[in-house]
């Protein structure tokens, strides 16, 4: 039995899943059920298990790593669940959605986000990969009445259906060259062997699938429409738990499988990285909607990110995991609020919709600004430790110019958030306020996490110092 500790996690989120199912087949039609709470028992289950199963570095079937590096996004995994969850309920009862469907669908998702941070092995990452996508497909469209959420659907579903290609078929030119999926092989063969065409091939097309998961520039277009079209608590889900799986994954291949070949495909990732933080950047300034400004937010974050896995020094693997933290509490926190702020006879989702929120919900107003200033790096929220990890790994590395540039493109970005903020304090509403009663719940789940940013920001030390050596083997 010690050969299936590794899945125990993933194993409690899928049960909790089905139980889910389970549950919406059997419950009467306007019956109130507590569904959320099976997803709730799974979750911390797995969070149970996380805790038991770290400093042993077990392995199931050979294809999955419980290595303190998966445990760690596992966990991250498990506080955007935990905090989806909480976020979720106002949509459901709004919307009028399928509770069983949603909370199912949102838990397979992340035993699927689980398995792509642990897996060992390329096409199980791919079967991960793929688990996790089809349920955020349906998730992004779940509300069937609406034409926006299912464009947003149509549109992921057919790009991602792209990515998937370009990232099968890189697996299938590795194994062609090395005859084997497994990342340890592929990095001993390909360490053996003098870098030859069809391996940068296999390397370049892997780097489209991952960059595709991660809204990397130029693989971003699907993100603002996704994000717009779904329910906000979905987009908070979507920008937080899929780009932590993705980047996981990322790392393990990059940083282990394809190591060997890390001068043929840094100076592409510094490209793209540049790129992403660019446009992200840019482009979400010219933003009136929130949702589409987080998600050109989210874009650039994802730059920062690949900044932290390019320098890939001790400071710059620690980062990764220490970034991929903090973002996923702040942006599900910004998500929320605006999950929150809907209502069935208008979303509050434009920019303009924050005007006088101080006066009518000052305690969202001030949870939105602490989510805000985390996101543009403002001192003490811990997205500012975040992004000074990041930047100065990537100096270390010898990445200034990169360094300058995220630099730069933070800066910029600060106009945008700071233009809510300025609507929410100094800028009367035109309309009288429509905004719903906060769940408390709900509320509660926004707090914790506006209180996790600050100890994250003034006490990062701890959970920096477990980063590090959670990511110290590769």
């Amino acid at each position: 039995m010690s050969s299936l500790n590794a899945i125990v996690p993933m194993a409690c989120v899928t049960a909790a899943a089905i139980a889910a199912m389970v549950a919406e087949a059997f419950r009467d039609p306007g019956e109130r059920m507590p569904i959320a709470g099976l997803g709730l028992v799974g979750l911390v289950g797995a969070a149970i298990a996380t805790v038991l199963l770290w400093n042993h570095n077990t392995s199931s079937f050979g294809l999955v790593v419980a290595d303190d590096f998966g445990l760690f996004v596992t966990g991250i995994l498990i506080v955007v669940g935990l905090l989806s969850l909480a976020i979720s309920g106002p949509t459901i009862d709004r919307e009028r959605l399928p509770a069983g469907e949603y909370y199912a669908l949102m838990l397979f998702a992340t035993a699927g986000m689980m398995l792509m941070a642990t897996a060992s092995d390329l096409l199980v990452i791919f079967l991960a990969l793929e688990v996790l996508s089809l349920a955020v497909y349906v998730l992004t469209g779940i509300r069937r009445e609406s034409p926006a959420a299912t464009e947003a659907a149509f549109k992921y579903f057919l790009l991602g259906a792209f990515s998937s290609a370009f990232f099968l078929y890189g697996i299938a030119f590795s194994y062609g060259l090395t005859g084997s999926t497994r990342l340890d092989s592929i990095r001993g063969l390909t360490a053996s062997q003098a870098p030859a065409p069809m391996q940068l091939l296999a390397v370049g097309l892997v780097l489209v699938g991952f960059a595709f998961k991660v809204s990397a520039v130029p693989f971003h277009m699907w993100t603002p429409d996704a994000y717009e079209g779904a329910p906000p608590a979905v987009a908070g889900f979507m920008s937080t738990g899929v780009k932590a799986a993705a980047f996981a994954a990322f790392v393990r291949v990059f940083l282990s499988a394809f190591e060997p070949l890390r001068g043929q495909w840094s100076d592409v990732l510094w490209l793209i990285a540049a790129a992403t933080m660019i446009v992200g950047t840019v482009v979400g300034v010219a933003q009136s909607n929130v949702k589409r400004m987080l998600a050109y937010s989210s874009i650039a974050h994802g730059g920062y990110l690949l900044i932290a896995l390019l320098s890939a020094n001790d400071v710059g693997k620690g980062a990764v995991l220490f970034y991929l933290l903090t973002y996923a509490i702040t942006n599900i926190g910004a998500f929320g609020v605006v999950a929150l702020l809907d209502n069935a006879s208008r979303p509050n989702d434009r920019v303009a919709d924050y005007a006088g929120l101080w006066n009518d919900h000052a305690a969202l107003a001030a949870l939105m600004t602490v989510f805000l200033l985390s996101l543009g790096g403002f001192p003490p929220m811990a997205g500012f430790i975040a992004k000074w990890y990041v930047f100065s790994a990537a100096v270390k590395a010898g990445y200034s110019g990169l360094a300058i540039i995220g630099v730069l493109t933070s800066v910029i970005s600060v106009f945008f958030y700071l233009r809510i903020v300025v609507m929410m304090y100094m800028t009367p509403g035109n309309t009288p306020a429509q905004f719903p009663a906060v769940p408390k719940i709900a509320g509660a789940a926004l707090v914790v996490s506006a209180i996790l940013i600050f100890y994250l920001g003034l006490l990062p030390t701890r959970v920096l110092d477990w980063a590090a050596a959670s990511i110290s083997a590769f």
